[in-house]
Protein backbone atom coordinates (compact mmCIF):
# COMPACT_ATOMS: atom_id res chain seq x y z
CA UNK A 1 0.00 0.00 0.00
CA UNK A 2 1.08 3.34 -0.74
CA UNK A 3 1.76 5.84 1.53
CA UNK A 4 3.13 9.75 1.77
CA UNK A 5 6.56 9.64 2.34
CA UNK A 6 6.79 12.07 5.58
CA UNK A 7 10.81 12.39 5.84
CA UNK A 8 11.84 12.89 1.95
CA UNK A 9 12.77 9.45 1.17
CA UNK A 10 11.61 9.39 -2.36
CA UNK A 11 11.18 11.14 -4.86
CA UNK A 12 7.25 12.15 -5.20
CA UNK A 13 5.92 13.08 -8.64
CA UNK A 14 2.16 14.30 -9.11
CA UNK A 15 0.28 15.12 -12.22
CA UNK A 16 -2.85 16.82 -12.23
CA UNK A 17 -5.00 16.18 -16.02
CA UNK A 18 -7.85 18.44 -16.79
CA UNK A 19 -10.33 16.34 -18.62
CA UNK A 20 -14.25 16.74 -19.53
CA UNK A 21 -16.28 14.86 -17.13
CA UNK A 22 -17.47 12.16 -20.02
CA UNK A 23 -13.80 11.11 -20.43
CA UNK A 24 -12.66 11.23 -16.90
CA UNK A 25 -12.68 7.14 -16.43
CA UNK A 26 -11.28 6.80 -19.97
CA UNK A 27 -8.47 8.71 -18.90
CA UNK A 28 -8.32 6.62 -15.33
CA UNK A 29 -8.26 3.64 -17.20
CA UNK A 30 -5.55 4.80 -19.57
CA UNK A 31 -3.41 5.50 -16.55
CA UNK A 32 -3.96 2.55 -15.19
CA UNK A 33 -2.96 0.28 -18.32
CA UNK A 34 -0.01 2.44 -18.50
CA UNK A 35 1.33 1.57 -14.91
CA UNK A 36 1.38 -1.89 -16.08
CA UNK A 37 4.77 -1.11 -17.86
CA UNK A 38 5.42 1.76 -15.57
CA UNK A 39 5.78 -0.59 -12.37
CA UNK A 40 8.58 -2.74 -14.20
CA UNK A 41 10.61 0.20 -14.00
CA UNK A 42 13.72 0.40 -11.94
CA UNK A 43 13.29 3.15 -9.22
CA UNK A 44 9.29 2.51 -9.51
CA UNK A 45 7.79 2.69 -5.74
CA UNK A 46 3.74 3.21 -5.88
CA UNK A 47 1.48 5.23 -8.19
CA UNK A 48 -2.04 6.56 -6.56
CA UNK A 49 -4.95 7.52 -9.16
CA UNK A 50 -6.59 10.25 -7.92
CA UNK A 51 -10.39 11.04 -9.72
CA UNK A 52 -12.20 15.03 -8.70
CA UNK A 53 -15.82 14.44 -7.10
CA UNK A 54 -16.47 17.18 -9.79
CA UNK A 55 -15.21 14.99 -12.58
CA UNK A 56 -12.86 17.68 -13.94
CA UNK A 57 -9.60 16.50 -12.85
CA UNK A 58 -7.13 13.25 -12.37
CA UNK A 59 -4.09 13.21 -10.07
CA UNK A 60 -1.40 10.48 -10.25
CA UNK A 61 0.48 10.68 -6.58
CA UNK A 62 3.49 9.07 -7.94
CA UNK A 63 6.70 8.09 -5.90
CA UNK A 64 9.79 6.85 -7.22
CA UNK A 65 13.15 6.11 -5.31
CA UNK A 66 15.23 8.88 -6.71
CA UNK A 67 15.29 11.69 -9.66
CA UNK A 68 17.94 9.93 -11.56
CA UNK A 69 15.43 6.70 -11.63
CA UNK A 70 12.45 9.19 -12.54
CA UNK A 71 14.84 10.99 -15.15
CA UNK A 72 15.59 7.67 -16.32
CA UNK A 73 12.02 6.37 -17.13
CA UNK A 74 10.74 9.56 -18.98
CA UNK A 75 13.80 9.68 -20.60
CA UNK A 76 13.15 6.14 -21.79
CA UNK A 77 11.57 6.80 -25.47
CA UNK A 78 10.16 2.96 -25.72
CA UNK A 79 8.34 2.94 -22.50
CA UNK A 80 7.11 6.78 -22.81
CA UNK A 81 5.70 5.09 -26.14
CA UNK A 82 3.50 2.91 -24.33
CA UNK A 83 1.64 5.53 -22.66
CA UNK A 84 0.53 7.13 -26.05
CA UNK A 85 -2.89 7.11 -25.11
CA UNK A 86 -2.32 9.70 -21.93
CA UNK A 87 -1.16 12.50 -24.90
CA UNK A 88 -4.87 13.07 -25.71
CA UNK A 89 -5.38 14.36 -22.66
CA UNK A 90 -4.58 17.90 -20.96
CA UNK A 91 -1.74 18.50 -18.35
CA UNK A 92 -3.35 21.10 -16.03
CA UNK A 93 0.06 20.69 -13.38
CA UNK A 94 3.35 18.49 -13.45
CA UNK A 95 5.64 19.06 -10.96
CA UNK A 96 8.33 16.92 -8.72
CA UNK A 97 7.87 17.92 -4.69
CA UNK A 98 9.03 16.89 -1.32
CA UNK A 99 6.77 16.65 1.44
CA UNK A 100 7.81 19.98 3.79
CA UNK A 101 5.30 19.80 6.81
CA UNK A 102 3.35 16.49 7.78
CA UNK A 103 1.24 16.45 10.59
CA UNK A 104 -0.07 15.24 12.97
CA UNK A 105 3.48 13.10 13.84
CA UNK A 106 0.76 10.23 14.64
CA UNK A 107 -1.49 10.27 11.52
CA UNK A 108 -1.78 7.17 9.51
CA UNK A 109 -0.32 8.27 6.12
CA UNK A 110 -1.64 5.51 3.69
CA UNK A 111 -2.99 5.81 0.52
CA UNK A 112 -5.70 3.78 0.30
CA UNK A 113 -8.71 3.04 -2.50
CA UNK A 114 -11.36 4.86 -1.02
CA UNK A 115 -9.72 7.34 0.30
CA UNK A 116 -11.31 10.98 0.72
CA UNK A 117 -8.60 14.31 -0.26
CA UNK A 118 -8.66 17.44 -0.17
CA UNK A 119 -6.12 18.86 -2.77
CA UNK A 120 -5.28 22.61 -2.65
CA UNK A 121 -3.12 24.16 -5.31
CA UNK A 122 -1.00 27.10 -4.52
CA UNK A 123 1.01 28.53 -7.48
CA UNK A 124 3.76 30.85 -6.39
CA UNK A 125 6.89 32.72 -6.81
CA UNK A 126 9.74 30.70 -6.07
CA UNK A 127 10.62 33.58 -3.34
CA UNK A 128 7.71 33.88 -1.50
CA UNK A 129 7.65 29.25 -1.50
CA UNK A 130 9.72 29.10 1.78
CA UNK A 131 7.44 31.54 3.48
CA UNK A 132 3.96 29.87 1.98
CA UNK A 133 5.78 26.89 4.03
CA UNK A 134 6.27 28.72 7.00
CA UNK A 135 2.60 29.64 7.45
CA UNK A 136 1.44 26.17 6.35
CA UNK A 137 3.31 24.63 9.14
CA UNK A 138 2.03 27.46 11.54
CA UNK A 139 -2.02 26.98 10.72
CA UNK A 140 -2.71 23.44 9.95
CA UNK A 141 -2.58 22.75 13.57
CA UNK A 142 -5.83 25.47 13.35
CA UNK A 143 -7.22 22.63 10.70
CA UNK A 144 -6.58 19.61 12.73
CA UNK A 145 -9.07 21.11 15.46
CA UNK A 146 -11.67 19.25 12.85
CA UNK A 147 -11.62 15.59 13.92
CA UNK A 148 -12.49 14.65 10.34
CA UNK A 149 -9.27 15.51 9.46
CA UNK A 150 -6.68 12.58 9.64
CA UNK A 151 -3.57 14.47 8.09
CA UNK A 152 -2.02 17.30 6.42
CA UNK A 153 0.43 16.90 3.89
CA UNK A 154 2.06 19.97 2.40
CA UNK A 155 4.53 19.28 -0.52
CA UNK A 156 6.97 21.98 -2.28
CA UNK A 157 7.91 21.88 -5.58
CA UNK A 158 11.58 21.51 -6.66
CA UNK A 159 11.20 24.47 -8.98
CA UNK A 160 9.74 26.86 -6.45
CA UNK A 161 6.32 27.55 -8.56
CA UNK A 162 4.09 25.32 -6.63
CA UNK A 163 2.94 24.00 -3.27
CA UNK A 164 0.10 21.50 -2.36
CA UNK A 165 -1.76 20.49 0.38
CA UNK A 166 -2.62 17.01 0.74
CA UNK A 167 -5.34 16.77 3.15
CA UNK A 168 -7.00 12.90 4.04
CA UNK A 169 -10.63 13.27 5.19
CA UNK A 170 -12.67 10.61 7.09
CA UNK A 171 -15.58 12.43 5.09
CA UNK A 172 -16.65 15.19 2.77
CA UNK A 173 -19.32 16.26 5.44
CA UNK A 174 -16.45 17.11 7.58
CA UNK A 175 -14.49 18.61 5.25
CA UNK A 176 -17.62 20.80 4.50
CA UNK A 177 -18.01 21.54 8.27
CA UNK A 178 -14.44 23.33 8.12
CA UNK A 179 -15.30 25.42 5.32
CA UNK A 180 -18.41 26.87 7.18
CA UNK A 181 -17.40 26.99 10.33
CA UNK A 182 -16.15 30.59 11.19
CA UNK A 183 -13.15 29.24 13.31
CA UNK A 184 -11.27 27.86 10.24
CA UNK A 185 -11.73 31.21 8.26
CA UNK A 186 -8.07 32.09 8.85
CA UNK A 187 -7.11 28.38 6.81
CA UNK A 188 -9.07 30.94 3.49
CA UNK A 189 -6.58 33.79 3.83
CA UNK A 190 -3.23 32.97 5.17
CA UNK A 191 -1.86 32.49 1.76
CA UNK A 192 -3.53 35.86 0.71
CA UNK A 193 -1.16 37.97 -1.22
CA UNK A 194 1.58 35.20 -1.67
CA UNK A 195 -0.15 32.44 -3.87
CA UNK A 196 -2.91 32.04 -5.89
CA UNK A 197 -5.30 28.94 -4.79
CA UNK A 198 -7.27 26.20 -6.41
CA UNK A 199 -8.75 22.81 -4.50
CA UNK A 200 -10.62 20.16 -5.61
CA UNK A 201 -12.04 16.92 -3.53
CA UNK A 202 -11.07 13.76 -4.74
CA UNK A 203 -11.13 9.85 -4.42
CA UNK A 204 -8.57 7.37 -4.11
CA UNK A 205 -9.73 4.72 -7.32
CA UNK A 206 -6.30 2.79 -8.01
CA UNK A 207 -2.93 2.18 -5.96
CA UNK A 208 -0.20 0.48 -7.37
CA UNK A 209 1.02 -1.38 -5.33
CA UNK A 210 -2.40 -2.38 -4.21
CA UNK A 211 -3.88 -1.85 -0.80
Amino acid sequence: MPAIAKHNDVLTVIIIFAVEPARQQELIDAIVEFLEVVKQQPGFVSSSIHKSIDGVRVMNYAQWQNQEAYQAFISNTQVQAKGEKLREFQIHEYHRYEVVVSLPDNATLKIAKGGLIHLAEFRVKPENQMRLVELEREYLPLGLQNPGLISGNFHRSLDGVHNINYGQWRSFADFEELVKDPKYKPLSEYWQGLAENEFHLYEVVHTEPSD
